[in-house]
């Protein structure tokens, strides 16, 4: 009888479990005893009167509480409750495209698995506030939103469906898992199936999907200035300049004066170059090389001196403070500042008078440094190189500046070596490039690769960049306790570099995490040895995604990935306004002005972090769109491609030579039934045992292309 006895209470006790866990996990839903007999699986009347017994049980003991209609829920302001229950995390929402999210917290602790029935209304990018759910072993940290702190957006883009009552935005977006409701009367004058931007006017808690109404008409899907100007909508940029910034900029003379170039040190008859994209059209660095007496070089990096045209308060400052960068899209670039002097005034072209904040360094060949100097300057640039004729410059073709760049070039290898040697991590992804007709269609896709001629400007910018940061952060120096815009880089969160370290090792690969000096050189022989594999793309990504985001504050804690103790922006103020505040705040210190206001300039640099987020969101969602654009009129075609990723979904292909990315769905795998070995990266056939692991090479063939979502379909052949 003992026995039996004590095989029933563990009955018992495991039912008041569960009744309690799923009430817990649905800390705002209430339930019925028989919704609760439903979810538990219990169908027998001996098991729901004793569930009836316990649910009445745990509301006498206050650790429920009666909702509406006489149904259950958790009562969270309970001892039982909150002991078990952890505190609050806030946290934004990353959604997915199935409803479910994850939520990643403040505190870089481990995401939070949202279920789709518990987004409570959240959307992605969303700041919210998530109860955490008692932690099951073996299972991912789950919680339940229960406050949205702050709306990332309200504005979406997407395709109107208009039927005989009511339309409904189909959003473009593939974290945007719910389509708009717009009443007919909303949709101010657009026809159906045309691109529009909605925003959200209301949510009714009970409704599935919120209500719209629509801002603005795009026009047809497809056309490449519809679908470009989608994604800056989609990102809430500014599709233009106002008039009173066009006309600001109109309004700048030319002609340098020659009061102004007295003020400066002139530069215009030393060797100068800049170094660009081929397609570029804004210039904001220029490099100067001379000879010493000493037997130094003189290197000098001069950066376009926007400051002395766009002046605080102006309207062209306060748009390109909202910009806070501009954004390069495939085919296009949208500008922080007015075309006059982004293009014109600001850039530093080939033979003509420019004005610029420069940072001069004496040098050895071994990347020595023996004096630096920071001040205004003005040039006129010799040449304005591509980095492809560099590139062949540097692999030994002819020119007449060939002994200048072979200088700069040996410099900068020496700077990177040394870089290299104190911890600096070296990412080198390969970046995707088109060639387009003159309606911007794609014609071809290619791989540009970071070369000796683009590595040569890089490592005299990070020069200039460390340089005026220690000039200002030096602790050294009593200017230590002055304001200024730090680009600063946090350690990587210790958890997500340890599901690396074993992501690795089942791959096959080691990485030495003793250190920060050990992990560095161990992350760049990884990448070397990875290089040209099938698991390329995939363990740089989750390499990169490994370590933490670097942004912009006044809080200086280092660059983590480049080694650096002091680090800024200082190079690009023609497409950063980072850039261009440190420019103002530099001048002012090297007039011995007092600091500028930290609490103000923090606030800055959160919005142009955020700014960049955003910027860097829309150049992928444009090379997705154009690559997806490209393998339209492909369909049926087959390719060789590798397994660049797996879910439970499905396998993601990646074509050689293009990186158009795709999914192999797993219901349209017919040979077997196929299950995800999550641990081990790999999709597996029950029956037959077959297995597409990271890296593994397959023949492909296209499938279905859907150009407004930016998703490609593939079968397999082979």
């Amino acid at each position: 009888m003992g026995k039996k006895k004590r095989i029933i209470e563990n009955e018992q006790s495991n039912l008041v479990k569960s009744v309690k866990d799923l009430f817990r996990q649905n800390p705002k839903s209430s339930f019925n005893y028989k919704q609760v007999a439903g979810r538990l699986g219990i169908v027998d009347r001996s098991g729901k009167d004793l569930l009836r017994n316990i649910i009445g049980q745990l509301f006498m003991s206050e650790e429920l509480i009666m909702g509406k209609r006489g149904k259950y829920q958790i009562n969270i302001q309970s001892p039982e409750f909150t002991r078990e229950l952890k505190t609050k995390v806030v946290g934004t929402v990353d959604m997915k495209q199935t409803g479910k999210a994850y939520v990643i917290p403040e505190d870089h602790s481990e995401d939070i698995f949202i279920s789709a029935t518990n987004t409570s209304h959240a959307l992605h990018g969303d700041k919210v506030v998530v109860f955490l759910f008692p932690k099951r072993k073996g299972h991912k940290l789950e919680g339940q939103i229960i406050e949205i702190i702050r709306r990332s957006k309200r504005q979406f883009v997407g395709t109107l469906e208009i039927s005989k009552n009511f339309a409904f935005l189909r959003p473009d977006s593939t974290s945007m898992p719910i389509d708009l409701f717009i009443p007919l009367s909303k949709i101010n004058g657009a026809k159906n199936r045309q691109k529009v931007v909605a925003i959200i006017t209301d949510w009714p808690e009970q409704s599935a999907n919120p209500f719209g109404e629509v801002k603005a008409i795009l026009g047809k899907p497809g056309e490449d200035q519809v679908e470009m100007q989608s994604i800056l909508a989609e990102i809430d940029f500014p599709l233009a300049f106002s008039k009173k910034a066009e006309q600001e900029a109109a309004a700048f003379q030319s002609d340098i004066s020659s009061e102004e170039v007295q003020r400066r040190r002139d530069f215009r008859k030393v060797f100068t170059i800049t170094i660009d994209p081929e397609d570029a059209k804004d210039f904001d660095d220029a490099i100067s090389l001379r000879a010493m007496e000493t037997g130094h070089w003189e290197v000098g990096v001069h950066i376009a001196d926007v400051s002395w045209y766009v002046k605080p308060g102006s309207v062209i400052d306060q748009e390109a403070r909202e910009r806070g960068t501009s954004v390069y899209m495939v085919g296009r670039t949208i500008p922080m500042l007015p075309e006059r002097l982004s293009n014109g005034l600001c850039s530093l072209k080939e033979g003509e008078n420019r004005l610029c904040f420069s940072a001069v360094f004496e040098m050895d060949e071994e990347g020595r440094i023996y004096q630096e100097w920071i001040g205004k300057t003005v040039i006129n640039s010799n040449r304005r190189f591509s980095y492809e004729e560099v590139q062949r410059i540097i692999e030994g073709e002819g020119h007449e500046y060939r002994e200048e760049i072979m200088i700069l070039n040996k410099i900068a290898g020496k700077l990177r070596a040394e870089r290299f040697r104190k911890g600096s991590f070296n990412f080198e992804t390969q970046e995707v490039r088109f060639r387009l007709d003159k309606t911007g269609r794609p014609l071809e896709i290619f791989l540009r690769e970071m070369k000796d001629s683009n590595k040569l400007i890089e490592d005299f910018m990070l020069l200039a960049n460390r340089k005026v940061a220690e000039w200002v952060g030096n602790k050294k120096d009593d200017r230590n306790c002055k304001t200024f815009v730090y680009r600063v880089h946090d350690t990587p969160n210790p958890e997500k570099l340890e599901n690396f370290t074993q992501f690795l090792g089942r791959l096959g690969y080691k990485i030495k995490v003793s250190s920060k000096k050990t992990l560095a050189a161990s992350f760049n022989r990884l990448f070397n040895d990875i290089k040209g594999t099938g698991t390329e793309t995939m363990i740089e990504t989750i390499a990169i995604r490994t370590m933490a985001k670097a942004y912009y504050s006044t809080n200086n804690i280092g660059h983590y990935g480049l080694a650096f103790q002091n680090y800024t922006h200082f190079t690009s103020p023609i497409r950063r306004y980072p850039d261009l505040m440190v420019h103002r705040i530099l001048y002012k210190y090297l007039q011995h002005e007092p600091s500028v206001n930290k609490d103000e300039y923090e606030v800055l640099c959160e919005h142009a972090s955020e700014m960049e987020r955003r910027a860097v969101e829309a150049e992928r969602m444009s090379v997705k769109y154009k690559q997806a654009e490209f393998m339209s009129d492909k369909i049926g075609q087959e390719y060789d491609a590798l397994v660049s990723g797996v879910s439970k979904w499905g396998i993601f292909a990646e074509i050689t030579g293009t990186k158009c990315e795709g999914m192999i769905r797993l219901r349209d795998l017919v040979d077997d039934f196929y299950f995800l070995d999550e641990e081990n990266y790999q999709i597996i056939g029950q029956r037959y045992g077959n297995r597409f692991k990271l890296g593994d090479k397959l023949r492909i063939r296209v499938k279905r292309i859907d150009l407004s979502r930016k998703q490609m379909d593939y079968d397999l052949v082979s």
